[in-house]
């Protein structure tokens, strides 16, 4: 694995001692975001995207060496492992090359050629193929014998033989693969008959296009059109007929009878066995890399919904709106405790608007609520609408918010167990007062991939998707910290090195127990072994903790550089913490150890100045224009909005009106954007120009070009 580590630092221009510890902390167990933040001496300061990228590749390393033992081992039982073919098989750098070496020894299926074989005919085949034969058919006479009933017969068959020789000869599988992979075109036709039923895959029912170039959206659209049954998709060289001549000039040797059939089974053998191989192989490394795309913007999105701005401990009530059903609301304090629930009616049909404004001036009072949140879906609008023209005693904020997946979280096996007592409705409520306070807190308890942000993702890998925005969350997770003494069990178990056991053993150890007092404590738990402290206690947050240390993310292993700082100051760790001017005369040249080196040193001095700090944002109040269906909207207007997603062809924003608007990437700015994350994030307040509105089919066209932010 030696060469593989090489190859990975050379990839990444990485120093080879950095991958070479990195892998050595993975296999001992460490996480990304532990090494990224605790083991910067070590890797040298690696972030945890390159982390990432590391362990991506050496797992694909390892997969390679895998499938290289067990070909190794296959063809060995054959008898045929030379010591040339063993070389090969050990360099091969690719999967595909490997496949290339492997497939004329690989088990076969019965094929022509097989029957072929079957019937004697190899012999006639690689005289043939030598091409110094002047007469086939005078040749091929001698092999009518048997099973072969006529000289058509035998130099077909010996032609099937041939053909498949070409297929799996690597020069010519590497020829037609290297123009696959640089050239080929991909092309959409519809199903005959399903033109109607399919129109939403209209713009795909004459397509072509160089595949190497298709986004990874449209790839998905015409793979999703083909899977429904309304295209037919086909992949292959822009000039077959010149690919084919290619491989042609690799085999045929002359201008003889004999070399006319060998050309004939060249072409045959790609037609017939190589190209549509290839395009097997071409179509799914294409689709595999539109799902690295898709992914790598659905994790971009994730990260930026997980870590929108908090309003922190607030008391809030929230209100999950309806017309018919009514808008049911609860009452939170500020650790988010369920404290009231019931349901107003102030929209039709009812209309009982005056009792629910008392109702809610009665509730804000008796709660002393501080903040007021509200679904964005059914009746939104119109229930901010009534809110903000309450006048409350206090000066209350209100807040929409989105509510994408509340309903999934409110009929899961998550919700039902923290309120075995009541509804779905209330369940829902509580969840959209809670994404107001911490959405992070809240949002890990639902799939992400019910969240609303990105694209296809019921047709990418649904494994490496899963992996993908699970690796988001603990990242963003461990990123802010976890406050051990409130955090759900849920948010527990993404903590570096717990998972869902340790998890549940720590809310149960709370229970039983009460608060954790201090770091220490955290080992009291069942099954806390070392590792998983180590792992995870820099993570973990105590508030108000005798050691105040223990409410910071300095990690614990680093606790005695900082008692020592305050030693040397000559004050309690507390006043070092408070006190900016003393800090200010540490000389970190004075601490340096071989295992907390300068990375760590300034890690240290930052926490201290702003212990246990948020690094999220500040939660800004927000306000739609006054619109409230696409009826609404008139074109050439500026209206505020928020970013609710974002793909490779643009950002879709909700202007407040039910259906999101695009703004397509030619109108994000005035300049070339290549990716629209670079212009706009998720959750982002933006101000927006509509340039059309399509009510029939229910689009609405944004450009953000010009436009002050």
């Amino acid at each position: 694995m030696d060469s593989g580590i090489v190859k990975i630092a050379e990839e990444l221009g990485l120093h080879r001692w950095q991958v070479e510890n990195t892998l050595r902390l993975f296999d001992d167990g460490a996480t990304i975001p532990f090494i990224s933040r605790y083991r910067k001496e070590v890797t040298g300061s690696l972030d945890e995207q390159v982390l990432q990228e590391i362990k991506s590749r050496y797992e694909k390393l390892r997969e390679l060496n895998k499938r290289r033992e067990s070909v190794i081992a296959s063809v060995s039982q054959q008898g045929k492992l030379t010591p040339e073919l063993r070389a090969r098989i050990e360099s091969a750098s690719t999967m595909s090359e490997l496949e290339d070496i492997y497939l004329p020894f690989r088990p076969r299926r019965r094929t022509r050629a097989t029957v072929a074989r079957e019937k004697g005919l190899e012999p006639l085949a690689a005289l043939l193929f030598r091409q110094q034969e002047r007469d086939p058919v005078a040749v091929a006479g001698k092999y009518v014998t048997g099973e072969v009933k006529s000289i058509d017969e035998a130099l077909a068959g010996a032609s099937d033989i041939i053909a498949e020789w070409i297929s799996e000869s690597e020069k010519s599988r590497m020829l037609l693969r290297k123009i696959m992979e640089r050239e080929s075109v991909i092309t959409s036709r519809v199903v005959k008959g399903k033109e109607e039923d399919g129109a939403k895959f209209r713009d795909y029912f004459e397509w072509s296009g160089p595949l190497p170039r298709i986004p990874s959206h449209r790839l998905h659209a015409m793979l999703r059109g083909e899977s429904e049954g309304y295209l037919r998709i086909k992949i292959s060289p822009p000039d077959q007929e010149g690919a084919i001549e290619k491989v042609k000039s690799l085999f045929v040797k002359g201008a003889n009878a004999s070399s006319h059939l060998v050309a004939l089974a060249v072409e045959d053998g790609c037609r017939r066995l190589i190209l549509p191989s290839l395009e097997s192989e071409i179509r799914s490394r294409s689709k595999e890399r539109a799902d690295e795309d898709a992914i790598a913007v659905f994790a971009s999105n994730l990260r930026q919904l997980l870590l929108a701005p908090p309003l922190g401990r607030k008391r809030v009530m929230a209100i999950d709106p309806g017309f018919r059903t009514g808008c049911k609301v609860v009452c939170l304090d500020s650790l988010g405790s369920l404290l009231h629930n019931e349901t107003i009616y102030p929209h039709p049909p009812r209309n009982q608007t005056a009792l629910a404004v008392k109702k809610i001036v009665s509730l804000a009072e008796a709660y002393k609520i501080e903040a007021i949140a509200i679904g964005n879906g059914t009746a939104g609008r119109e229930t901010e609408e009534m809110i903000r023209m309450i006048r409350f005693d206090s000066e209350i904020s209100i807040f929409m918010v989105n509510e994408a997946g509340a309903s999934i979280y409110s009929a899961s096996e998550v919700a039902r167990e923290e309120f075995p007592d009541y509804d779905v409705t209330v369940r829902g409520a509580v969840s959209i007062g809670r994404r107001l306070t911490d959405p992070l807190a809240e949002l890990v308890k639902i799939d992400p991939r019910s969240i609303g942000v990105g694209q296809y993702q019921h047709d990418v890998n649904q494994g490496r998707l899963r992996e993908a925005l699970d690796t988001v969350v603990e990242s963003c997770v461990n990123a802010v910290g976890v406050e051990i003494n409130t955090a759900s069990r849920h948010l527990l178990s993404y903590v570096s090195g717990l998972g869902p056991q340790l998890a549940a053993n720590i809310v149960e150890y709370r229970s039983q127990n009460g608060p954790f007092r201090s770091r220490t404590e955290i080992r009291s738990v069942k099954r806390m072994g070392e590792k998983a402290f180590e792992q995870s206690a820099g993570f973990l947050r105590i508030r108000d903790a005798e050691n105040p240390l223990d409410g910071s993310a300095v990690h614990p292993e680093s606790y005695y550089v900082v008692e020592k700082m305050a030693s040397d100051a000559g004050c309690s760790v507390a006043e070092l913490m408070s006190n900016r001017d003393i800090r200010a005369k540490i000389s970190l040249d004075n601490y340096f150890t071989e295992s907390c080196g300068l990375p760590t040193l300034k890690d240290i001095l930052r926490e201290l100045d702003k212990p246990g700090r948020d690094p999220r944002k500040m939660l800004e109040e927000f306000r739609f224009a006054d619109v409230r269906s696409i009826d609404d909207l008139k074109e050439g207007e500026t209206v505020p909005g928020i970013v609710r997603n974002i793909t490779r062809f643009g950002a879709f924003v909700d202007i407040g009106v039910k259906q999101d608007g695009l703004v397509h990437i030619s109108n994000l700015a005035s300049g070339y954007i290549d990716d629209p994350a670079k212009v706009v994030s998720v959750n982002q307040q933006v101000r927006v120009l509509i340039l059309s509105v399509d009510k029939e089919r229910s689009r609405i066209q944004l450009s953000m070009k010009g436009i002050e932010q």
